[in-house]
């Protein structure tokens, strides 16, 4: 019974490491699948960030505008 008990507590170790290790792997793989994408489409990038300043700065007035009412 003992026996049985260590070996279910072993498998289970080996296991969740193996769980462990797959995430590990993967979130490694997206990181490095993200900054090639970053690396290939960086004009694409700026652009997007350029584009974007304006509405930006048009959601924290209009924020500020909400919160200055109260």
């Amino acid at each position: 019974m003992a026996e049985e008990v260590k070996t279910e507590a072993k498998n289970e170790s080996g296991k969740k490491m193996m769980v462990t290790l797959f995430k590990v792997i993967l979130g490694l793989a997206f990181l490095a699948f993200g900054a090639w994408l970053v690396y290939r489409g960086w004009p694409h990038l700026l652009n997007l960030i350029k584009g974007s300043v304006g509405l930006f700065f048009i959601l924290a007035g209009v924020i500020t505008l909400a919160i200055a009412k109260e």
